[in-house]
């Protein structure tokens, strides 16, 4: 292990880690029973899944928060082909899972897991040691930004194939900000996104269903009964919930009128059970999680610890800021996760091992 500046990491992040991940917990466990219930005869079956996940997740997370960060960088060129390697495996005939219309999970001894998960992780981990390392080498000409693009680009694209548009967006846009951080010029990041942009919106067209969410999001009256109806219906369970929400455990929209209100949608189900108050506090927490994943790069030592803090804190918030979204309606319906809240064990597990990054990081930071 190598010499760190502070015995303890950010006493204050990894207590807010903490909260969120048992706010998220107790969420899921409201959010959860009755589709438990229905789908495996306990109601308690997708708590207690993402439970286990949690505890293997916390000590991934406690692994990362130890290991040496010279050692991740000498080990990038195994954590990059291996990400791509378990990236490709749901296309396996016997190991691939195919759910709703979807090729995202393998199935090893009946646990399944979702590849592109990590994928986020990786990407920050690679982008964040290449940018470094090039600043304190020959610098960030228009051709050293073609590796970075040509990565981003590949496991954008293999997502894609997987029938994942949001997610290989969201991979896109974790890349170009990893970019942007790096001050990378004005002119050279203008034509990164002019070749990123386009191709984005020409995908979006390439499958019926992704055009029926557009049109239904701008027309929903039109479509509520039908591609709209999960927008409506959220809507409709946030409003019942008023200011102060209706009670914990006494959602409505989770019995079955809200398809998925354990996983995308269950933002929607804290709106109505905590009310407005409850869904800023939630709002808040992430707030929280920004503002002290942004101080940790702003307070490190080096520029490959700056770009790893600020892409982990990105790739964290950013999610939970579209889910949010998403779930009151204010941007077409994605399919991204919420962070620590929604179920789902690849999530959880991913999330946790960026967070025991981000303490590391802490550790090593000055005056945090």
């Amino acid at each position: 292990m190598e010499r760190v500046e502070k015995q303890h990491g950010d006493l204050f992040l990894v207590m807010l880690l903490v909260v969120i991940l048992g706010v998220g917990l107790s969420f899921l466990f409201s959010a959860s029973t009755s589709f438990s219930e229905r789908a495996y005869s306990d109601p308690l079956f997708l708590l207690k899944r993402q439970l286990v996940w949690a505890g293997i997740g916390a000590v991934a997370a406690l692994v990362a928060s130890f290991t040496p960060l010279e050692a991740l960088r000498r080990w990038m060129p195994l954590i990059l082909l291996g990400t791509l390697f378990a990236a490709l495996l749901p296309f396996l005939p016997r190991l691939g899972a195919t759910v709703l219309g979807s090729r995202r999970w393998i199935t090893v001894l009946g646990v399944s897991f979702q590849p592109s998960e990590p994928v986020k992780l990786t990407l920050v981990l690679y982008l964040a040691s290449y940018f470094s390392r090039r600043e304190e080498g020959e610098g960030l000409t228009m051709n050293a930004l073609v590796p970075p693009f040509i990565v981003t680009c590949v496991f954008a694209g293999i997502i894609l194939l997987q029938n994942d548009y949001s997610t290989a967006i969201f991979v896109l846009a974790v890349g170009l900000s990893m970019m942007y951080i790096a001050r990378v010029s004005l002119l050279r990041f203008s034509v990164v996104l002019l070749l990123t942009i386009p191709l984005g919106f020409l995908l979006l067209f390439t499958r019926e269903h992704r055009v029926q969410r557009l049109v239904a999001f701008f027309d929903l009256p039109s479509h509520s009964s039908g591609t709209g109806y999960q927008v409506v219906t959220a809507k409709a369970a946030i409003v019942s919930g008023g200011l102060f929400g209706r009670g914990l455990g006494r959602s409505a929209a989770k019995l079955g009128p809200l398809p998925m209100s354990y996983s995308d949608f269950i933002y929607t189900i804290v709106s109505e059970e905590a009310g407005l108050l409850g869904a800023l506090f939630v709002l808040g927490l992430f707030a929280l999680l920004a503002w002290r994943g942004y101080r940790v790069a702003l307070h490190s030592a080096d520029r490959f610890s700056q770009y790893l803090a600020f892409g982990l804190t990105s790739a964290l918030c950013l999610q939970a800021l579209l889910n949010m979204a998403v779930a009151v309606g204010l941007v077409p319906t994605t399919g991204v996760t919420l962070p620590f809240f929604s179920a789902g064990g690849s999530s959880l597990f991913t999330t946790l091992v960026m967070c025991g990054l981000l303490v590391n990081l802490s550790r090593r930071a000055r005056d945090v």
